[in-house]
């Protein structure tokens, strides 16, 4: 029979509020947290190990679980809502460039230095769309397995490949791969739609406070921009991302036209 559990001070309650919360404590330990059932049944289908499952109680999903929650301790471990009453702790995985595999023609996505996961999130959900082949973070200042990255992804994290690594490794793995490196700047650029995205291609962003830096500045290709009505001179990086890669898409099934 599955043990129910009521009291935050078990164990294995603790271990896993420590998990939501603390960066330390899931790299130290190689484990992380997924909430919702979506996202779990994306994590297994990715080839991810559950390690312990919580299901609150009365939930249909309690054949997945390895403990059952009360409501009230659910509201306590649960860090958002509408998760379909279920929180996993899963055997994080690390993920090398030399593990990506590329189709004929890549489309990689760079961001360097992110910061706020949330916008990561969104970044690997336009990915996903898209059906880019890698997502690059560069010299990153958020944990890939923070909890609320994996959210805003809505399991995006499990289906496109995520590399965190140092901008000169980013960069001569694109080099080696032929890629060519076209960066989202305003400065001494030309219109996104006006640039070849057929051949493979990485498009690379940096942060909306600083923008790029002169590492990839100097080393691009090409210089690329978004055209700006209003008053704004940028858009959230998970936006700009969304908007070029779905350019690429566009000139590649366009060239596919008879």
């Amino acid at each position: 029979m599955t043990e129910r559990l009521t009291s935050p001070q078990n164990p294995k309650i603790k271990e896993l509020l420590a998990l939501e919360t603390q960066s330390r404590e899931r790299k130290a330990r190689g484990l992380f947290v997924v909430e919702g059932r979506r996202e779990f049944e994306r994590a297994c289908a990715a080839g991810y190990e559950a390690v312990t499952v919580f299901v609150r109680e009365g939930e249909a999903c309690a054949d997945k679980a390895d403990f059952l929650v009360s409501d009230r301790l659910y509201e306590k471990i649960a860090y958002r809502g509408g998760t379909e009453g279920l929180v996993a702790i899963l055997r994080a995985r690390d993920l090398h460039l030399q593990d990506i595999r590329l189709s004929p023609s890549p489309l990689v996505l760079v961001l360097e230095s992110v910061e706020k996961p949330g916008n990561l999130g969104a970044v690997l959900r336009s990915a996903d769309a898209a059906g880019v082949d890698a997502v690059l973070v560069c010299d990153p200042l958020t944990d890939l397995y923070n909890p609320n990255l994996i959210r805003a992804s809505l399991g995006a994290f499990f289906s496109v490949p995520a590399v965190a690594c140092s901008s000169d490794e980013a960069y001569a793995w694109l080099k080696a791969h032929g890629i060519a490196i076209l960066t989202a700047q305003l400065q001494d650029s030309e219109l996104y739609y006006a640039t070849d995205m057929v051949h493979p291609t990485a498009l690379v962003f940096g942060t909306e406070d600083k923008g790029l830096s002169d590492f990839w500045r100097e080393r691009a290709d090409a210089h690329i921009r978004i055209p700006m009505a209003g008053t704004m001179d940028s858009l959230n990086v998970s936006a700009s991302a969304a908007i070029l890669a779905f350019e690429a898409v566009r000139q590649r099934n366009q060239k596919k036209l008879p």
